[in-house]
């Protein structure tokens, strides 16, 4: 079983009593804790690691708390800070959220409130570097409009690569708002025949008595309303590739004239008399099953065939949960850009919001949600109360990986035993000498002392010296 590795927290406040109480208080709920004194030590112990979280105060000598801030924000920009502020009016607080704080918490401190707070910076935090992971994983992909760094999606580029070097015919399998158009699209500009047009045509959104027309062009007077001749998609895709999407609402009539088309490569337009000859590649989607309607009589076999030369299926949204935070934070970039909107962030409780929601439209819905929060959305952030009131659903049940559990470790504590171990080992061997112990450890000066703290070992270092000593005559 694999549980959480405590969150590391630097507290920085230059009142040694509250620092030991706030120690006390995160330790006890599970956190590890680094106690610092002053703006100046926070920012050398950043260089040699950075936490989950800072609680900072504002009011101290030397580098005070703003300042602090400030020189944090400019190396770790998406590190959260908690501001401590004895300032009841909160005016100090307001300009540090201003300058990139996460929130603030006036004194007298209370301990439900500062554990609920942390939590919720630390998660975040987590989110926050999540996405930015995701982000690189997926840099220079190439394949405009699709997100993804899930396994399902990893497959799904790996054919899309394998189908650059080929010319047969796709049929794209995926439920509806899946990025069907975005895949054949990507398969188009990934081929030989990117130079060329890309020509898509929802079959379900076209009158029947129009669709061969559409598809195939017409010449004037062929019937009523033809003032002039038409050039039809299939013409306009010489060279390039045509998209049929939702392929499994054509008539039996368009299918037989489909069918003729992929047999023959040229058509007559309608009322035409001569033939037309046209180079394309076809790539088509449904959200049925093909197989089932030919089975059923509703779909032409020999088509079929002709069409599933290579199938390639598409995971619903529910089934590659992962890529959510991902897609939310491309849709919400999106929006900035084309609104201008605040909301430059999703909190981590809305975040479980989506990751919770099951997703029947898939990634349409999502990209609906996010434009529809950002425009009710009052600060920089998206909370829960921003989302639709049908994605909060009690009790729902998700597969979504919860990111507090990305790092892990053995549940028997033997990690934690043996770390112990290991530094008392190096403190009788080096005879207590705090920097022959870092060298050999490879620890910071800052990682050193908080292990001291950890395994209660601050005060015991002449015990130890005398130990090993014992141990040696």
């Amino acid at each position: 079983m694999n549980v959480e590795l405590p969150s590391l927290i630097y507290v920085v406040d230059d009142d040694e009593h509250l620092r030991m109480l706030l120690c006390r208080w995160l330790e006890r709920a599970g956190f590890e804790v680094c106690p610092l004194n002053d703006g100046v030590v926070c920012l050398e112990a950043l260089e040699e690691e950075i936490p989950a979280a800072v609680c900072l105060d504002l009011n101290m000598p030397g580098l005070s708390g703003l300042e602090t801030l400030e020189r944090i924000r400019e190396h770790n920009p998406s590190l959260p800070i908690i501001v401590l502020t004895a300032d009841a009016t909160a005016g100090t607080a307001v300009e540090a959220m201003k300058r990139g704080a996460h929130d603030y918490l006036t004194k007298p401190l209370d301990e439900t409130k500062l554990l609920t707070t942390l939590r919720n910076a630390v998660e975040h935090g987590r989110l926050s570097l999540r996405v930015a992971q995701l982000e690189r994983e997926v840099e220079g992909r190439g394949y405009p409009g699709i997100v993804g760094s899930s396994a399902a999606m990893k497959a799904v580029f790996r054919q899309i690569d394998r189908l650059a070097v080929s010319d047969v015919s796709v049929l794209i399998h995926g439920e509806s708002g899946t990025g069907k158009e975005l895949v054949a699209k990507a398969i188009h500009q990934s081929s030989g025949r990117s130079k060329k047009a890309f020509v898509a045509v929802n079959s379900a959104a076209i009158p029947e008595n129009l669709l061969e027309s559409e598809l195939f062009g017409h010449e004037k007077g062929s019937f009523t309303g033809a003032v002039g001749r038409r050039i039809g998609r299939f013409e306009e895709a010489d060279g390039g590739t045509i998209f049929l999407d939702e392929i499994g609402e054509l008539s039996p009539n368009v299918q037989a004239k489909l069918l003729r088309v992929l047999q023959e490569r040229n058509f007559q337009r309608v009322g035409g008399t001569f033939q037309v000859k046209s180079n394309f590649r076809l790539v088509t989607a449904t959200h049925r099953n093909l197989a089932e309607e030919v089975k059923a009589g509703r779909f032409r076999e020999d088509l079929f065939f002709r069409l599933a030369v290579f199938e390639l299926d598409l995971p619903p949204l529910r089934k590659r949960t992962g890529d959510i935070p991902l897609l939310a934070a491309s849709f919400l970039r999106e929006q900035q850009t084309t609104m201008g909107s605040t909301a430059k962030s999703i909190s981590s409780a809305a975040m479980q919001v989506l990751l919770r929601h099951e997703w029947p439209g898939n990634i349409r819905e999502l990209q609906n949600v996010i434009q529809r929060a950002v425009v009710v959305a009052e600060g920089e952030e998206i909370l829960p109360q921003d989302l639709p009131s049908r994605l909060h659903v009690a009790g729902g049940a998700t597969n979504a990986p919860a990111f507090n559990e990305l790092d892990s470790r053995d549940s028997s504590g033997t990690l934690e035993d043996a770390s112990k171990r290991l530094l008392v080992a190096a403190l009788v061997k080096h005879d207590g000498n705090a920097s022959a112990v870092m060298r050999e450890l490879k620890v910071g000066r800052t990682r050193f002392y908080r292990m001291l703290r950890k395994f209660d070992l601050e005060g015991r270092i002449d015990e130890i010296r005398q130990s090993g000593k014992g141990s040696s005559e």
